[in-house]
């Protein structure tokens, strides 16, 4: 089912220093109206994963391109989840926000969780939506584990309509919306004719690798709170059968919602997904 056809609100972009240079920033709402939401995208996306699931919530939320990312796709390393934590720190001191609900999905569950072990007093809530938990061994790299999704790095694009239809044909986008339109529009840079993603393939590299050995995420997970909510979508990451979560034993500690009707990116864009989404965050 698409998700609901809500007029998308277009976001504030700010721009935040942390090592390197600046982190970019979308917020959606006005910051001290209620405690926002800090919303971590995942691998190769960017802040505009979230953006059905903004529109929708009544309060703010504040969601950056992690660094080799979106509008922040030039900003070197390092990378990693500590560091990307530590640049999710930067940003709630630059807005002025002291504590936050945390959400993170896929890899921004995994950063999300090192958030709330290393900076315990700045998360009021942390909500894992289909990441964080630790994954079964990679077959191969990034380019073998997530697809199109890695491969589309090294391609190059002739217009943004050529972009949309190489977008249109993964498994995972059957259902088109304005919501993922404006999130492959969002994700493209580079000369008329030679089009590319915005995201960092030394960035992607370095992040799989961690995420999937690294001490932090596995540390974090550990220590997480018993009953911490967990939404997990019902097909993977390519829509197959098998979820990206396949072994509930992995999950039992958590409060685990698996979501009907959603793979690993519908859960952020289809209506099932985003309804469970935002109702876990309110």
């Amino acid at each position: 089912m698409p998700a609901q056809q809500t007029d998308l609100r277009t976001p504030t972009q700010l721009a935040v220093p942390v090592p390197g240079g600046e982190l970019s920033v979308a917020v959606w709402g006005s910051l001290g109206s209620a405690q926002p939401v800090l919303a971590i995208h995942g691998l190769t996306a960017s802040s505009r994963a979230w953006l059905e699931t903004a529109t929708r919530l009544p309060g703010p939320v504040i969601a950056p391109d992690l660094r080799g990312r979106g509008g922040s796709g030039e900003l070197p390393g390092p990378y990693g989840m500590a560091a990307h934590a530590a640049d999710c720190v930067a940003v709630l001191d630059a807005l002025g926000v002291d504590r936050a609900t945390v959400a993170g999905h896929s890899m921004g569950g995994f950063v999300a969780s090192v958030l709330a072990h290393r900076h315990p007093t700045r998360v009021a809530r942390l909500v894992l939506v289909d990441g964080g938990a630790p994954l079964p061994p990679p077959q191969g790299g990034a380019e073998t584990a997530i697809g199109p999704a890695a491969r589309r790095l090294e391609m190059r694009f002739e217009s943004a309509a050529t972009y949309r239809d190489y977008w249109r044909a993964h498994p995972s986008f059957a259902e088109w919306t304005p919501a993922i339109e404006a999130y492959v529009d969002y994700d493209l840079t580079g000369p008329a004719g030679s089009l590319r993603s915005r995201v960092s393939a030394e960035a992607m590299h370095t992040d799989f690798t961690d995420l999937h050995h690294g001490a932090d995420a596995r540390e974090a997970f550990a220590a997480l709170p018993a009953e911490t909510p967990f939404l997990r979508a019902e097909r993977g990451m390519l829509n197959e059968p098998t979820p990206l979560y396949p072994d509930p034993d992995v999950l039992s500690r958590l409060k685990v919602t698996t979501v009907p009707g959603t793979n690993h990116y519908s859960i952020l864009f289809g209506d099932a997904g985003v309804s469970a989404v935002v109702a876990e965050l309110t």
